[in-house]
């Protein structure tokens, strides 16, 4: 696990005075993933999002190394393109240090019109460290719903009303399209845990070939809660079983936080305005769906868990 004291002398590569809401996870996870990479060179690319437009306003950057921005359905092909130039130049000598790659995407960005990038980045083998700040929409362009959105969030494309109580489809199960990929490493992380977070990116970083961190980031302007509550928010995902932390090394399941109890989905819920009308009496229905599928997969993810490790 990694070791607070030893963290504190690592430097600071994301600075304060960013643009990002009080409250936002996305500061909080590129903070922390620059902060486990210790002294190591880092190459750091981002997608067009919440994350890029509010750290790189002209003439202003809130990123201390090497930064490159993409567009917004690319950070992964931008990250392998500048990973096989750096393994062309050390072979023929050009450079002698060892240097890391982190592209970084929002869900937008990588469930979504970044899926194909990520996909061809991933099955080339590069050595980078893809991590998804997953904040279940495309907020930096008005809370539209995404393929990431749970079911049943209001957004502003797919509202709650009349006809419709908010995303009628379940949200894309991005976890394993990636671990289809037969990568060396993958995670599912959450912010409201550093130590758990941390330890994942190290792992990452020290694989060698691509890897992948989809880590839920609580958006307080999208799911309409408290700017404080944004980690108390992160780990009721993990205690109700939403958003299980767990992590998968060379095919074999692990499961980083177990919950001393396994909440029942609405205590997540109904912190968060985006979800307040799903508990009006005429959308029973759905809660009990949401909390029907949260525990088939959490069921699911066991049984995976034990059938690796016994393999």
């Amino acid at each position: 696990m990694a070791n607070l004291k030893e963290l504190s002398k690592n430097a600071e590569r994301v600075t304060g005075g960013h643009r990002l809401c009080a409250g936002c996870g996305a500061g909080i996870v590129a903070r922390q993933a620059l902060i486990a990479a210790g002294n190591i060179p880092v190459v750091v690319t981002s997608a067009t999002g919440c994350l890029e437009v509010s750290t790189t306003i002209f003439p202003f950057t809130a990123w201390k190394n090497s930064f490159f921005h993409s567009a917004f359905e690319n950070s992964a092909a931008t990250c392998s393109g500048i990973e096989a130039a750096y393994r062309s130049l050390k072979k023929q000598g050009k450079i002698k240090e060892d240097i890391r790659f982190i592209a970084f995407g929002g869900d937008g960005g990588t469930y979504d019109i970044g899926l194909q990038s990520l996909s061809g980045a991933v099955e080339r083998g590069h050595r980078m460290v893809y991590i998804c700040y997953n904040n279940e929409a495309y907020m930096n362009t008005g809370i539209q719903r995404s393929s990431a959105t749970p079911k049943g969030a209001h957004t502003t494309t797919a509202p709650t009303g009349k006809v419709t109580s908010g995303k009628e489809q379940n949200r894309k199960d991005l976890t394993q399209i990636m671990i289809a990929h037969d990568i060396p490493y993958f995670a599912q992380a959450y912010v409201g845990n550093w130590n758990d977070f941390i330890t994942k990116v190290q792992k990452a970083l020290a694989v060698d070939g691509p890897s992948f961190i989809n880590i839920l980031t609580p958006c307080r302007l999208g799911w309409n809660y408290r700017p404080d509550d944004t980690m108390a928010l992160a780990r009721l995902a993990v205690e109700t079983c939403v958003w299980p932390s767990f992590e998968v090394e060379n095919g074999v399941y692990k499961i980083n936080v177990m919950p001393k109890e396994k909440k029942p989905i609405t205590e997540f819920l109904k912190l968060q305005g985006r979800f307040s009308h799903l508990f009006k009496s005429e959308n029973v229905h759905v809660l009990e769906t949401i909390q029907k599928d949260v525990d088939e997969r959490w069921k699911l993810l066991r049984h995976r868990v034990s059938a690796t490790c016994q393999a």
